[in-house]
């Protein structure tokens, strides 16, 4: 029951009508007898500097989740942030502190290894990832602190790619951070951190490489039905890691996150 008590949290994006956040939060919320509520915020792109600052400004707004586009945009409202966020340089929650500032981290990397553990080991494996934006980065340096042992970025954009990759390289000299415009060689984990799949029409992010039974495969794109993607690598018989596996994954490091905000 929402009375005028009820503390706030949203999830912003553009589009917004895919997530699963408000339910899944305000459940969590529920079952431990907190009153608050965490609802949908459709910001459309070209509106996003006219309500992001308003809508920080709401007085009973604990806290922000994030999701595309605005994952890197959110970055400059947080006074503080975690090490993953500063290093990638993007966000994905943010809370408000006390004193009304925000502090922000990044926790889809989290999420997706949280997920991936569930289904094989991590450590010493190749990586092919699509995307190098707010989830890739997180993604990739959250795998680099697991252990894999390199990770190639596709990305349209190749600048970003070779800009993470260096970031990424000053952050985690044991992996190999390699940007790259198509697949060569042989990989052990594949990643789709990209858009590609929100539409149900969208096929493949990029030329996947031939899959192993042994090759994990991931898909950060939360959707009723597998991506195409995801259906590639069943009919090979892979693991898979999906969008509602990585947001589950994070959900309880999110909510921790929350719950330290000071009274």
């Amino acid at each position: 029951m929402i009375d005028g008590a009820t503390r706030l949290y949203c999830i912003i994006g553009d589009p917004i009508a895919q997530v699963r956040s408000p339910e899944v939060f305000t459940q969590r919320f529920v079952a431990a007898g907190i009153n608050a509520a965490l609802l949908p915020v459709h910001v459309p792109v070209d509106a996003f500097d006219r309500i992001v600052p308003g809508l920080l400004d709401v007085g009973n707004l604990d806290g922000v989740l994030v999701t595309v586009p605005f994952k890197r945009r959110m970055l400059p409202f947080a006074s503080r942030v975690g090490r993953t966020a500063s290093v990638i340089g993007a966000v994905n929650a943010l809370r408000r502190e006390a004193d009304g500032s925000w502090s922000g981290d990044m926790f889809d990397g989290i999420g997706f290894v949280n997920a991936a553990r569930q289904k094989a080991p991590l450590p010493g494996r190749r990586v092919l990832m699509f995307g190098a934006g707010g989830a890739g980065s997180a993604i990739a340096c959250a795998l680099a602190e697991a252990g894999v042992a390199s990770i190639d970025m596709i990305d349209p954009d190749a600048g970003r790619a070779e800009v993470l990759a260096t970031r990424l390289h000053k952050a985690f000299p044991a992996c190999r951070f390699t940007p790259v415009r198509r697949a060569e060689g042989d990989f052990d984990l594949v990643v789709n951190a990209s858009p590609v799949g929100m539409a149900l029409e969208d096929g493949l992010p990029g030329e996947i490489p031939d899959l192993r039974r042994e090759t994990l495969v991931g898909d950060v794109v939360v959707r009723e039905t597998p991506s195409a993607l995801i259906c590639h690598a069943m009919d090979q018989g892979c693991a898979c890691v999906t969008g509602r596996d990585m947001h589950a994954g994070q959900v309880d490091a999110i909510l921790q996150f929350f719950a330290d905000r000071p009274a």
